[in-house]
């Protein structure tokens, strides 16, 4: 049997413009502080508080602080959530370690990608999901569907979260002064339990911005006095308050892909070159099993359009569904691109004909409005994080 709690109340979306933009637990903290405000999948979002670049910088040489509130959160728990969740994702979730988080990937029957995902083993027998916020009803409603027949209880808790997340080598010593909780002993994608400046949190040393730092799950109600007390802690250390811009050049300097950009139901994981992520070796079977061991096979025959770096030569920015052109042919598409802070020069990703896609490959160029630029291929990331 399954069961799951009623999803109605919590429903977001972004496409009805009737419906009003849902607001963070931190958002008049946002306004005080002057952000610019944006409605992104349904909520009412910072874009940037001041300059982005800065914003940017700050956290690769110092710490970020972001509102992360909007991600979607479903609790699966029960005596066959496990089994469950290798059956509705395309990852081993069984052998996921209690305290420890997994990268994965939801698919459609057909292979095509749902969203991609984090699920952190909070138990023995109790996982957390976390959705993309544009997502995280369509997750909800395919785990709930796919749950018919397991005994576990599928749970929307978006409501029941605030997510306030520190990024940047700065972030482990600001933490620290805030928590007894052993940060040392906690490895990338691990969450454990603990207090942060008095509030209960979940703390996960995960991200979205290429450096370390950690996400903290909390309570809304105790959303502000957290963002308060990190951002009184980090204020010696030149933290800086964060907007979705930032995050946004962040995760393509660090090649992480961006559903609706990178991701789609039009692309199977292979397609996107992270084929990595579906586990065909564990037990049972799992939703797109079959589509997705064709495509594997297709991969290795023929080789799909494979996602690359460009980095430009000349000033102007590329944006998605640009053609990326060589010979005067188009050869592939950008999925993003931005002026990269680090860099100092524009960069995207793109999908381009595997004939192309070697790093240093000549001939490539971006069509931007008629004129056809020239690009540097390069591999993925455009940027690393010593250790």
């Amino acid at each position: 049997m399954s069961s799951t709690s009623n999803t109605s109340n919590t429903s977001s979306t972004s496409s009805n413009a009737s419906v009003e933009p849902r607001r963070t637990a931190l958002d008049a903290l946002h306004r005080s502080l002057g952000a610019t405000m944006t409605d992104f999948a349904g909520w009412d979002m910072p874009l940037r508080y001041g300059s982005e670049r800065d914003e940017h910088l700050a956290v690769r040489t110092r710490a970020g602080l972001f509102d992360l509130s909007h991600m979607g959160e479903i609790t699966v728990s029960g005596p066959q959530a496990a089994a469950l969740l290798d059956f509705a994702l395309v990852g081993n979730i069984g052998g996921v370690k209690p305290g420890r988080a997994r990268y994965t990937m939801i698919c459609r029957a057909d292979g095509g990608i749902l969203d991609d995902l984090i699920v952190y083993r909070l138990a023995d027998t109790e996982y957390m999901i976390v959705a993309n916020a544009s997502n995280a009803q369509v997750v909800l409603d395919a785990v709930v569907e796919r749950a018919e027949g397991f005994d576990a209880e599928v749970r929307d808790d978006r409501d029941a979260y605030a997510l306030i997340a520190v990024q940047g080598p700065e972030s482990p010593g600001i933490l620290k002064s805030l928590t007894d909780a052993d940060l040392d002993g906690l490895k990338y994608y691990a969450g454990l339990p603990g207090t942060v400046a008095g509030v209960p949190a979940l703390i996960a040393r995960t991200g979205y911005t290429g450096e370390d730092g950690f996400e903290l799950f909390v309570a809304p109600a105790d959303a502000g006095k957290l963002w308060q007390a990190l951002t009184d802690a980090g204020a010696p250390a030149g933290l800086a308050p964060c907007g979705l811009s930032c995050r946004d050049t962040l995760r393509l300097e660090a090649g992480m892909p961006l559903y609706g950009h990178e991701l789609s139901t039009s692309l199977t994981p292979f397609d996107a070159g992270l084929g990595r992520v579906v586990k065909f070796e564990k037990e049972g079977d799992f939703v797109g099993r079959e589509a997705l061991s064709a495509a594997a096979a297709r991969a290795e025959s023929t080789p799909p359009r494979v996602l690359v770096g460009l980095v430009a030569e000349g000033r102007r920015v590329p944006r998605a569904g640009y053609p990326v052109v060589a010979d005067g042919k188009v050869v592939g598409e950008v999925t993003s691109g931005a002026p990269s802070p680090t860099l100092g020069r524009p960069i995207a990703m793109a999908y381009v004909d595997a004939e192309h896609a070697a790093p240093g490959t000549a001939g490539v160029g971006v069509d931007i409005r008629g004129s056809h630029e020239p690009y540097e291929v390069v591999a993925l990331p455009f940027y690393k994080r010593e250790k």
